[in-house]
């Protein structure tokens, strides 16, 4: 009996010489002690296997649902429940800093955090002042709503928000998104009124959706436009953006509505022919110009990063005294005439509920909202990281969504927070949200006081206002990261570019989701799968295609399924590659002819990568499992997960395949061949 069994462990350490240590071990204890191998370590094996296949049912979606429900409201559930033994004071100042943060950093406010406040929003003003007058004609409205959106929705987050550096107010990217959606329900040139009332219904609609993602911890939704397709379609609304600004830099009067370059060129190219004022823009770009050199002396020396912020209102002025000296406007210099002052008048009355165009004002409003949650997380985000402290981003889509809609009610437009100003924000020394109303109380001032000096600032001048800002959305940089890191990325990037530049803005977002959908899917449904081999002097399997020098465990093929979802998207094509590598090496085999269909004893499936598997699924490994029993071969299955085990223990599959499932693969291949010696 000792001689039978010392000769068949020397036989299989002959056919396989790289088993697990374990094989070599039961023999030496064979060899040493004169008996047979010890029934333990079989009974290991079986036990560990237990645990696989006699573990308890997996939760159910429902159950999942509830657990993540309870983990997102059950911690303030018991910090609520432990304030009751608190005093009435101590409750409400806990509630008052959880809706309103400003109750908590208040409280520590100093008099030299103040100043640094003071300057960094005035600092703010002077470029927000400008900029809102032009983002406001980009959304095709009056100056003055621009100046409304600068005032109300800061003061709002202030009291909100939990960002210490980001600037809110109207930005480029938005105001093209509410101009190029609207303009083709109602035309602002020949109703204004009711675009007008339109745009103020799709700021509501956005807040309201900003708000619910927050409550209801959706905010997983502002990620389906990767970060990718944000960086192209950023870009080629820039570009997009700066062509229509050619109108107020001729002077041309009739201009396209349209948003694709190829009829914003073809519109340029008709008005050039015909009329346009050669006085317009030598002034818009003298003071483009003028800008364009402070921002780079701004950047050169970071002690002057007043320069370029104060240099848009420097040329607001200018160019103003210079229209009303030389009245420019009777030659053909156009202006931007009257703008309305005063107190944001009340605009609930204005929001639009009956109109036969709802539908498309919600849809609008969710992308709106989605593309200036987007702006703001990813900035706000930016600046806390630089000054160590996180950002709460369910309260700030809360914070961005009530801002909102009350900016709704009170005459402002979607606004969110901007790039460019929220770096003049910081660069200027910002402490806390305070900058934001220091600004809004300073813009609140100029509507007060000012706008009548507005009446001769040259159209021209906005637009090369809006022009200077719009480098900065154009990532050159980050586009070539991109490609050097990801080509599936990159295809998004360019998707959502091209698709605003030659298509519309909408266009532009629905390739960048398209592609970016399809990205996830591919990599969680494509049949990616890899054969495993031993690394020397270790129990661990690797790739062999990324690890060369593994090897192969002669008699069984090990593969390892890398997709997390074995489905009916790709359970027949990873079968088929399956199969397919064993007549490649039975194939292999009998070109040095030996006898192929006994030299592979087993297949060994690794399902350590697979979440969940569906019906597609099992049914491929059915019939895998009988293809490999037609040509004598044995399918094992190695650390499946909970729902899996569950659904093949369901099914019935583990016991066609005689309940051959272990926790590691050299569990697996120490038991399969044990049990063939």
């Amino acid at each position: 009996m000792k001689e039978r069994d010392s000769e068949s462990f020397e036989s299989l350490s002959q056919v396989l010489p790289n088993t697990s240590n374990s094989a070599r071990m039961i023999q030496m204890s064979m060899a040493n002690s004169g008996s047979a191998a010890p029934a333990p370590a079989g009974q290991d094996h079986l036990d560990r296997s237990k645990w696989l296949l006699d573990g308890p049912e997996p939760p159910s979606p429902w159950h999942e649902l509830k657990t993540q429900v309870k983990e997102s409201y059950l911690t303030k559930a018991k910090k609520f429940k432990s304030l009751r033994k608190q005093p009435l004071p101590k409750r409400i100042l806990f509630i008052l800093q959880a809706v309103f943060p400003i109750f908590g950093w208040c409280r520590n406010y100093k008099l030299t955090m103040f100043k640094n406040d003071l300057m960094a929003g005035l600092t703010l003003a002077s470029l927000c002042i400008p900029q809102s007058i032009g983002y406001a004609t980009l959304a095709k409205l009056d100056p003055q709503y621009g100046l409304y959106t600068s005032v109300v929705p800061p003061l709002i987050y202030a009291l909100m928000g939990t960002s210490r550096e980001i600037a809110i107010g109207p930005v480029a990217v938005v105001s093209l998104l509410v101009s190029s959606m609207l303009q083709k329900l109602i035309d602002p040139e020949t109703d204004p009124l009711g675009y007008k009332k339109l745009v103020l219904t799709t700021t509501f609609f956005a807040g309201i959706f900003q708000a619910s993602f927050g409550i209801f911890r959706l905010g997983f939704l502002v990620d389906f436009l990767s970060h990718a397709a944000i960086v192209g379609f950023m870009g080629g609304a820039a570009i997009v953006i700066g062509l229509q600004q050619l109108k107020g830099l001729l002077g041309i009067t009739n201009f396209t509505t349209n948003t694709d370059i190829v009829s914003v060129l073809r519109a340029v190219w008709r008005s050039c022919h015909q009329q346009w004022s050669p006085h317009t823009f030598i002034l818009g770009c003298s003071f483009l110009s003028f800008i364009l050199i402070t921002r780079f002396i701004g950047k050169k020396n970071k002690k002057l990063f007043w320069l370029p912020a104060i240099a848009p209102l420097i040329s607001v002025v200018v160019s103003t005294l210079m229209v009303f000296l030389t009245k420019a406007d009777e030659h053909g210099v156009k202006t931007v005439k009257h703008i309305k002052g005063g107190l944001n008048p009340i605009s609930i009355n204005d929001l639009e509920f009956n109109t036969p165009h709802l539908g498309h004002i919600a849809k609008i409003g969710l992308i709106v909202a989605i593309v200036a949650l987007t702006e703001a997380i990813a900035v706000g985000r930016s600046f806390a990281g630089i000054k160590g402290y996180r950002l709460d981003g369910n309260k700030e889509m809360v914070a961005i969504g009530f801002m909102n809609v009350i900016g709704s009610f009170t005459s402002c437009y979607a606004a969110t927070g901007s790039f460019s100003r929220t770096a003049v924000n910081f660069a200027a020394g910002c402490e806390t949200a305070m900058s934001n109303i220091v600004m809004a109380v300073t813009v609140f001032i100029a509507l007060e006081c000012l706008t009548r000096l507005l009446y001769y600032t040259p159209i021209a001048i906005l637009a090369s206002i809006i022009l200077s800002a719009l480098p900065g959305l154009i990532d050159i940089d980050e586009a070539i990261h991109i490609w050097k890191i990801d080509k599936l990325d990159f295809l998004a990037l360019i998707g959502a570019f091209f698709g605003v530049l030659f298509g519309s803005v909408e266009i532009g977002l629905l390739v960048a989701v398209v592609i970016s959908f399809a990205k996830i899917i591919l990599i969680s449904i494509r049949p990616g799968i890899e054969t495993l081999g031993r690394m020397p002097g270790t129990d661990t399997f690797a790739d062999t295609d990324q690890y060369p020098m593994s090897v192969k465990t002669p008699g069984v093929l090990i593969f390892r399924v890398k997709s997390a979802l074995l489905c009916f998207a790709n359970a027949s094509s990873i079968e088929e590659r399956i199969m397919g590598w064993i007549r490649q090496e039975e194939e292999g085999d009998e070109n040095t002819k030996s006898d192929a269909k006994r030299n592979i004893l087993f297949v060994v499936l690794d399902m350590s990568n697979l979440i969940n598997v569906d019906t597609s699924g099992i049914t491929a490994l059915v019939e895998l499992h009988n293809n490999l029993i037609q040509n004598g071969v044995e399918l094992v299955i190695v650390n499946p997960k909970w729902t899996v085990i569950h659904k093949l223990n369901q099914t019935k599959f583990i016991n066609k395949i005689g309940g051959k499932v272990y926790l590691t693969i050299g569990e697996a291949l120490d038991a399969c061949f044990g049990l063939k010696v």
